[in-house]
């Protein structure tokens, strides 16, 4: 009986091994969408979508990002590792460096924030860069000023050249 239990937990041990692998070489394609238009919006939805390519042909890991230090969850879309990360942010241009993490490296940043340790230290799986070249936050001059301004001007025209009739 003893043996029996041994060989079932060195089985499921086995098991739980292989489908742990990690990825070698990682490779990432990545396409992204960022709000281009922001004359009312505080905050912009940045979206990013990548199929992590593995050396070793290894697919469906768990991934998660970090983006200048908040962690985000990374949804698989599909069975052939293709991957999206969104988040919000304040208006602002800028490049942002997604950090890819898998299972063991993401519990490596957990255990060093732990134990008050650098979670830098931690290299991760793979960095995707998103370039924000910047939004459009609407005309310089709101259109209700501009309609003010030109009928201050006709007025202004109007009655000058109402007096030089007069005079």
């Amino acid at each position: 009986m003893n043996r029996f239990i041994i060989f079932s937990i060195l089985i499921i041990c086995g098991i739980s091994e292989i489908f742990h692998e990690t990825c070698q070489k990682p490779e990432v394609i990545a396409s992204a969408y960022v709000t281009e238009d922001a004359t009312i919006l505080t905050n912009v939805a940045f979206t990013t979508q990548f199929v992590l390519k593995c050396s070793n042909g290894v697919k469906g890991i768990t991934l998660y990002a970090e983006v200048d230090g908040k962690s985000l969850p990374a949804a698989r879309l599909s069975s052939d590792n293709k991957y999206q990360v969104s988040w919000t942010e304040d208006v602002k241009k800028a490049d942002y460096n997604i950090k890819l993490y898998d299972d063991e490296r993401y519990a490596a940043i957990r255990k060093a924030l732990r134990n008050g340790e650098d979670p830098n230290t931690v290299k991760p799986l793979v960095v995707v860069v998103l370039n924000n070249p910047g939004i459009y936050r609407g005309p310089w001059i709101n259109s209700e000023l501009l309609a003010v301004l030109l009928a201050a001007l006709v007025s202004y025209s109007a009655f000058s050249s109402k007096f030089k009739l007069l005079a």
